[in-house]
Parts: structure tokens; sequence; C-alpha cells
């Protein structure tokens, strides 16, 4: 069992930047593939971020690419995503998720542990 708790969400204005941080507990951490996805009001959830095992290879959404960076502290058994230059799309509720997937996975059904989300919000 691994538990996720994302903390760093808040109310920015475009052009600001945020660091979603991204605590895990349980099992150990490196074992797992970690993703960021978000959710707008009235949209399916979607992929953003995902970092492979032990801080591996990352890869990201055409939308983020560039803007986003994601990395880990295994030491601290959390990941980050780093926001700049926030656009007022980019506000959802975004949530960190674990994978004992072996790869990069980029949808939500391979994803095994969900933390509660965090909201973004960018004004305009």
């Amino acid at each position: 069992q691994v538990q996720l708790i994302e903390s760093g969400g808040g109310l920015v204005q475009a052009g600001d930047s945020l660091r979603l941080s991204c605590a895990a507990s349980g099992r150990a951490f490196s074992n797992y593939a970690m993703g960021w996805f978000r959710q707008a009001p009235g949209k399916e959830r979607e992929f953003v971020a995902v970092i492979a095992r032990s801080g591996g290879n990352t890869y990201y959404a055409d939308s983020v690419k560039g803007r986003f960076t994601i990395s880990s502290d295994n030491t601290k058994n959390t990941v980050y995503l780093q926001m700049n230059s926030l656009k007022p799309e980019d506000t959802a509720v975004y949530y960190c998720a674990a994978s004992r997937g072996y790869y990069s996975p980029v949808t939500p059904g391979e994803y095994d542990y969900w933390g509660q989300g965090t909201q973004v919000t960018v004004s305009s």
C-alpha cells in the first residue's frame, strides 16, 4: 500500500510559477513510476507528466512540455512538479499517482495509487 499526499496548489496569475509536491509513504518509493494528472471541471482526467522508477526517464504531455518539469527525491520519498509560465488552461485539480509499471505509463488505468488532489487556479 502507498499513500500519496499532494501539496503546493494555489491561486496564481498567468505567467507565474508553482511547485507541487507529492509525499509518498508505505512501500519502497523507488519501486514505482510516479505520475501527475489533472482534471478540470467537466473534463476527463488527463496525463501531465511521469517519471520512471528510481527517477529515470521522464515524459510530458505536449500541452506542458517545456513549461513543466517532473523530478523526484528518493531520499524524501517525494515527487515534484515544477510548473512555469502557467496559463489559465492549466487550471485543474492536480493528482499524483504511483504505478508498479516498469515503463512510463500515461493513462489513469495504469496507476495503482492516487492522492487526493490539489487545486491549481490560474487567473488571466
